[in-house]
């Protein structure tokens, strides 16, 4: 994955979060929190182009906060999310694939919110590539409120029995706090060796 070339010296952040509608209101919250001080730091935004939920608080707080934001939906989703019409650029693909191919092209870091399962399949997605040296894009999990923790025992009894190796926790940062969050994202992170047999584990 190259990084795209920024029009200003701001990042393009891909913001991977929720677009249930049936989560509680502290999540929606966090992703407004989330659009605004990326804003308030000049960065732009890439998310999943829904205007629902935590998609669409991330991106509707980013807007306010001046950011330009791109939107990437496919074709199947954008009546059941709602696609985001006031986005800056909003983007259709053909399917899921090529939607998160067309994000992970357009950033240059990516910021992880709780989520259901296609949140995850964007976090294992973007990890995987990382520890194997396929990118060096800062990758950040922002967990306030403890959503993810069985996720991270599960990755560390993982590592533990031989299933994958300890250096998978060197291509992710984990945080509580949007500051720190953003803090990580900026800070350059050194891209990952991968070697002969990180390529030869099916799990990595």
């Amino acid at each position: 994955m190259s990084r795209p070339q920024s029009a200003d010296s701001g990042m393009a952040v891909c913001v991977f979060c929720a677009s249930s509608g049936r989560i509680d209101r502290k999540f929606v919250e966090l992703a407004a929190e989330v659009g605004a001080e990326l804003a308030r730091r000049g960065h732009s935004l890439v998310s999943g182009g829904g205007q629902v939920s935590c998609m669409g608080a991330v991106a509707r707080a980013a807007r306010a906060g001046g950011a330009r934001t791109v939107g990437v939906i496919p074709e199947g989703l954008a009546s059941l999310e709602i696609a985001d019409h006031d986005s800056d650029e909003l983007i259709v693909t053909p399917d899921m694939r090529s939607r998160k191919g067309e994000m992970d092209r357009r950033s240059d870091a990516f910021l992880v919110l709780p989520g259901g399962i296609g949140t995850l399949e964007e976090l294992f997605e973007i990890w995987t590539a990382r520890v194997l040296g396929m990118h060096d894009k800062p990758l950040v999990l922002l967990d306030p409120y403890g959503v993810y923790e069985p996720l991270r025992d599960l990755m560390r009894g993982l590592a533990d029995q031989g299933f994958a190796r300890p250096k998978i926790f060197d291509a992710i940062s984990w945080t509580g706090s949007v500051a720190e969050a953003f803090d990580l994202l900026e800070r350059s992170q050194p891209r990952i060796q991968a070697t002969p047999e990180d390529y030869a584990e099916a799990e990595l």
